[in-house]
């Protein structure tokens, strides 16, 4: 018989005489001389006896549900997932520009060194060659023949000789002006570093204390610019 089952029919059948406490029940463990074990709730008629007082089985007290409760089956909230934001600088532009003597020269930059230079403007002024009275030479314009009037008559009745035009520069402002430039492959541009970085090295040996120190310092700047934009150290 389970032992549960059997504890339970002693609780029910024992009298309250032999039931120790309200919460207890008593055993009697008898063994044979066969060397069986048996349990009653009564004193054992042959054999030894023991006599053990358990705690009475009760039932489980009634589980309370919440209604605002989750359910059991929910599936557990998920971890906020981190997110993280990588940001990736491009490398640096170079460009080279061509200035209007034809020189070459490198730059950051692609606004080509501008500059304001000055503006002129051509205008044409007449001109004679003095008058000789023999129709040679240059004579003054008259203002009769500045209105289309019938040109005046030196000595003798020769006509003066028609007006030569002169070409005169005159100033008319300034004009900004740029250098054509374009921007290098970012490999072309890594070569020119490198050829700057070792035309920086000659020179320093060569170079005063003063000199030292601004190219220690441009060599610096390259040193970083390689490493970011070249992926070399």
């Amino acid at each position: 018989m389970n032992l549960l089952r059997l504890l339970l029919l002693l609780g029910l059948c024992l009298p309250a005489a032999t039931v120790a406490t309200a919460d207890e029940v008593r055993v009697y463990r008898c063994v044979s001389s066969t060397g069986s074990v048996s349990l009653q709730d009564r004193p054992c008629s042959q054999g030894r006896q023991e006599v053990r007082d358990l705690q009475r089985p009760r039932d489980p007290a009634p589980r309370g549900v919440r209604s605002d409760a989750p359910p059991a089956d929910a599936a557990a909230p998920r971890p906020e997932r981190e997110v993280r934001h990588v940001f990736v600088q491009p490398p640096q532009p170079m460009y080279e520009c061509i200035s209007q003597d034809g020189d070459r020269y490198v730059s950051d930059s692609n606004e080509g060194n501008p500059r304001w230079v000055p503006l002129w403007a051509t205008a044409w002024a007449p001109h004679r060659r003095p008058w000789d009275g023999r129709g040679g030479g240059i004579a003054p314009v008259r203002p009769a023949e500045v209105a289309g009037a019938e040109p005046l008559r030196g000595p003798g009745g020769y006509p003066h000789p028609p007006s030569v035009g002169v070409g005169v520069s005159l100033p008319a402002g300034s004009i900004l002006v740029r250098d054509t430039c374009h921007a290098l492959p970012q490999q072309e541009v890594c070569a020119r570093l490198d050829d700057r970085r070792w035309e920086l090295d000659r020179r320093y040996n060569s170079a005063l204390q003063s000199e030292r120190t601004a190219i220690t310092r441009e060599q610096r700047s390259i040193d970083a610019r390689i490493a970011q934009d070249c992926g070399r150290r």
